[in-house]
């Protein structure tokens, strides 16, 4: 004999505080790391034994994701969400405008970036969460 599963019922939680303190709250958390493409890079720079990286050097424009510093390149591994890939990003159903202004603000954001490092010497190197995964191979190709 089946016995009925009890029903659970939802609870809105209300929040402690104004649209505005929430929205300060948010604003500074700041995201930190790309983890899976990150990790995913460091194990491929070992694997080929690839030395003199360092990971978010806070001293250089942007805070790269790697740098290499006695060839002055720069890497970046750009989410294909939150940097709007052509190819990968959906426009999410909710929040439209929100979500394409952000993409828009960042997009904006790495292009400056870009011009920053560049004016100070740097080669920058923007790779695609999809390129890296997709093909590892080409990664160090493009890099060096």
């Amino acid at each position: 004999m089946r016995t009925k599963k009890p029903k659970i019922k939802m609870v809105k939680m209300i929040d402690v505080h104004t649209k505005t303190q929430r929205s300060k709250n948010m604003a500074a958390i700041r995201g930190r790391y790309n983890k899976s493409t990150e990790i995913f890079l460091v194990k491929l720079f070992r694997t080929a034994k690839i030395r003199g990286w360092r990971r978010h050097s806070k001293g250089v424009p942007g805070t790269p994701d790697f740098i290499f510093p006695k060839k002055k390149v720069a890497v970046f591994t750009d989410g294909c969400f939150w940097h709007g890939c052509k190819r990968c990003f959906v426009t999410p159903k909710t929040n439209r405008l929100f979500w394409m202004k952000k993409i828009a603000a960042n997009q904006k954001r790495d292009r400056r970036v870009n011009r920053q490092l560049i004016l100070q010497g740097w080669r920058v190197i923007r790779l695609w969460e999809h390129y890296i995964k997709q093909t590892p191979e080409r990664v160090l190709g493009k890099i060096f």
